[in-house]
């Protein structure tokens, strides 16, 4: 079968302030067929972003095409004209880019932007439009798609702007779909839900797939070859089975132990060292540096890219002794909470973003809907890490938000050690302002883009330590040698970054000021596995030498597992269950918790998760009896519709919330 999209010995690069070029990728060959899926996998700045768009005869700003084709349907995509771009890309040929929010326009609303895509990419009639932007919004299970399509992009969560985008792409049914992160800040159920969409779509349009993607567990759930890449050029291609399963190249071992595993409570393990800088690989194996296996010859002469044993082919000279070492090296184990006073607590916490009307302000009424958080009552201790977990929707950012004081609360109370916390910001002293400190999920919306790194980094050391000249530039260099950035970063600004190198950044500034409380909001999310094993192994030795008291909000509960003490899963802002992490994890647990893990993806193409067909998300929780009623694969009856469910105890600091008796959790 011929190639949809065939990319031979492209080169691309940029041209330094030295008048060096650069490489950006050397001598890549990429062919992908109707109906193939072709993962693109590698730390951040491999290469793997840019080769996908230059599949579609585009590069970023700066870059320029050294050498190689890239066609699209037998025809160069570099010799097109530019009205020939404009018809092949989002209808032939479509993008779901890593940050959805550049490929919404803000002043437009969600249905006319589908509406638009239909338009120009589909062959449907104009009268059929509004029925299938319904459809595809469904499609991308976001609630209540009729009240989506009459909101602008900034009313939509990043998770549910990304599902417009996905929605945008399908839009023009196309041939290829090229997808740059496209699950990043999905929580694991509608993940799995989009990824087993887009694998039905490929089987039956026949649709070729380039999935670029840090998550190696979306990798083997939908992708039949593997393509890991390193400093610009392929050192490992075969099938999805031979590179997960059986690598032969180091790098590639490297990166799966960097992967935490829900059945591992052991902390993964980074990669020692970074990535060369393009055009700074040298003569011979690019990995050299950073390799076990490495000798002399590795340092002077560049390996090509050879069949290996076991099939596809890889560039390392010591291909088959990797193969024969390869094994799960044991990670360190996590810091775990000893037991001490309480640093911050959560009595009875309430959250509403529904506003009374008019009427009601005057009368004395709240709002008619529920809140969107309620009856949140946690107490966590000095050095303990709280996950806390569920889909999107469930109120755990919004949580964070209001402890930071950047959302009052509608009732309950927040203390931070033994002095209550005032509602907002606005009325919280220096001291309690440096205490806690919230790293958003997207570090674009804390950092200043007119700022370099400096600037970033300096603001919280002056504020808060009164640091100036030698000792200020010192502290900034070592706090991003510590998020694994060198000090050569200080002089650049945020779009110059990756969008793992700015949140890299934005966690550098949060542990600046010295916190006793650090609330992360989905802070690895954007990160290579290698970096966040590198993330979470800091994150735990400030726990082991400051005591820092974290409250960790992820999708990926692997990485909660790894971190965390204790767990608390949220449901439609509702607390449904509570524990240490070995008890949530293992053993019985809420309905919703199961749910949970079971949509959980592993590294693995033998790993299926457990969805359900029917399981559809919800917009907001019932008025009475269990939020997960309606979802509920074990519903009792009318007594889940009308009673609110009782706390249960399974054991000592173990609570779930729930009509099912513990006898009968236990027994499923």
């Amino acid at each position: 079968m011929s190639a949809l999209i065939d990319i031979r010995d492209i080169s691309v690069g940029f041209v330094g302030r030295d008048g060096r070029t650069r490489e950006v990728l050397r001598n890549i060959d990429l062919a992908v067929a109707p109906g193939e899926c072709v993962g693109l996998v590698g730390e951040s700045g491999s290469g793997k972003s840019t080769l996908a768009l230059a599949a579609m005869g585009y590069l970023k700003r700066g870059l320029r095409l050294l050498n190689g084709s890239a066609a699209f349907n037998d025809t160069d995509m570099f010799a097109r004209s530019r009205q020939e771009l404009e018809r092949i890309r989002g209808g032939q040929l479509a993008l779901i880019p890593q940050n959805s929010g550049q490929s919404l326009t803000p002043t437009l609303r969600i249905g006319a932007q589908l509406r638009e895509a239909l338009r120009l990419h589909s062959a449907l009639p104009a009268d059929q439009h509004a029925a299938k932007v319904i459809e595809l919004l469904g499609h991308v299970r976001l609630p209540d798609p009729e009240a989506i399509v009459a909101r602008f992009p900034h009313e939509l969560s990043g998770g549910q702007q990304q599902r417009v985008a996905i929605a945008m792409a399908l839009a023009g049914e196309p041939e290829a779909l090229l997808l740059d992160e496209p699950t990043t800040g999905l929580d694991v159920t509608t993940q799995a839900h989009i990824l087993e969409l887009l694998r039905d779509i490929a089987a039956e349009r026949g649709m070729a797939m380039v999935y670029v993607s840090h998550n190696l567990g979306a990798i083997a759930r939908v992708c039949t070859r593997v393509v890991v890449m390193y400093a610009g050029e392929i050192v490992l291609e075969g099938t999805t089975r031979h590179v997960l399963k059986s690598p032969t190249h180091p790098y590639a071992q490297g990166l799966l132990a960097s992967i935490p595993k829900l059945d591992d409570t052991a902390l993964p393990i980074a990669l020692d060292g970074r990535p060369p800088a393009p055009g700074d690989a040298g003569a011979g194996c690019a990995f050299a540096d950073r390799c076990a296996l490495v000798q002399d010859r590795c340092r002077t002469t560049r390996p090509q890219l050879a069949p290996s044993e076991i099939g596809g082919t890889v560039r390392c000279f010591f291909a088959e002794e990797a193969g024969r070492q390869q094994g799960q090296t044991i990670g360190a184990a996590p810091v775990r909470y000893a037991g001490g006073g309480t640093m911050l607590d959560l009595d009875d916490l309430s959250i509403s973003y529904a506003k009374p009307r008019l009427l009601d302000q005057l009368l004395g009424r709240g709002a008619a809907v529920p809140p969107t958080v309620d009856d949140i009552s946690i107490s966590i201790g000095k050095g303990e890490t709280l996950g806390l977990v569920g889909e999107s929707g469930s109120g755990k950012s919004t949580i964070l938000k209001t402890i930071a004081g950047l959302l009052p609360p509608a009732g309950g109370t927040v203390t931070a050690g033994d002095r209550p916390l005032p509602r907002t910001v606005e009325h919280r002293d220096p001291g309690q302002l440096r205490q806690i400190q919230l790293i958003f999920q997207n570090p674009d919306d804390s950092l200043n883009p007119r700022h370099t790194v400096a600037d970033i980094l300096e603001q919280p050391l002056k504020l808060y330590f009164g640091l100036s000249g030698d000792k200020l530039r010192a502290r900034s260099a070592e706090i991003l040698e510590r998020v694994r950035l060198g000090a050569h970063y200080l002089g650049r600004l945020p779009s110059q970054l990756s969008g793992g190198e700015k949140q890299r950044v934005a966690i550098a500034r949060a542990f600046a000021a010295g916190p006793e409380i650090v609330l992360c909001d989905e802070v690895t999310s954007a990160l290579d596995v290698s970096v966040q094993a590198a993330v979470l192994d800091l994150l735990n030795d400030l726990k082991k030498t400051q005591g820092t008291t974290y409250i960790f909000v992820s999708h990926d509960l692997a990485v909660v597992r790894a971190l965390s003490d204790r767990v608390a899963v949220l449901y439609q802002g509702r607390l449904c269950e509570i524990g240490q992490t070995h008890q949530v994890f293992g053993g019985e647990s809420h309905p919703y918790t199961k749910v949970l893990l079971g949509a959980v993806l592993e590294p693995d193409p033998d790993a299926a998760p457990t969805l359900a067909a029917d399981d559809v998300v919800e917009r907001a929780p019932p008025e009475r009896g269990c939020p997960f009623q309606r979802r509920c694969p074990r519903r009792l009856g009318a007594i889940c519709d009308t009673d609110a469910p009782p706390w249960q105890s399974p054991e000592a600091g173990h609570a779930i919330r729930c009509h099912i008796s513990l006898e009968d959790l236990n027994a499923d």
